[in-house]
């Protein structure tokens, strides 16, 4: 079986749930998960809501990451799934998840990971300020 379980660009509501289940594994000692939500600042500055957009290539940009990912480490099951369209506050934005042999190895994969998918996949953000001001953040925070 595949350790890259589940892989997603939806702009439909995320479930921790449903990533969380993808990645059990009886042979995983440890299992991490990230969430990743719409906070209401960025750099002291109150945001009411945001807007994600992703490139056609971003589905595989993302595959690419997550290959790479279960290369470097001892992955046992590896899901990330990511957001587009308006958000608001709180809503779930990403979530990953990975399962390997130990807990180090879980974190150490999921923070390589999540990095990963922030730095390299083209997916962008715009940003609504309360002042009525927008900002466009290149990659996903």
């Amino acid at each position: 079986m595949d350790v890259i379980r589940l892989l997603g660009i939806r702009d439909t509501p995320l479930s921790v749930d449903e990533v969380l289940s993808a990645v059990g594994d009886h042979a995983a000692g440890g299992t991490t998960v990230f969430v990743g939500t719409v906070r209401d600042q960025d750099h002291g500055k109150p945001v009411t809501s945001l807007s994600y957009s992703a490139h056609p290539s971003a589905e595989a940009e993302l595959r690419r990451v997550a290959e790479k990912v279960a290369a470097d480490f001892p992955v046992t099951a590896l899901a990330a799934v990511h957001r587009v369209g308006d958000l608001r506050l709180g809503d779930v934005a990403v979530v990953v998840a990975v399962a390997c042999p130990h807990r180090g190895e879980a974190f150490e994969a999921s923070r390589r990971l999540i990095d990963d998918l922030k730095g390299q996949v083209p997916i962008w953000k715009n940003q609504l300020f309360v002042d009525g001001s927008s900002e466009w953040v290149g990659a996903c925070d």
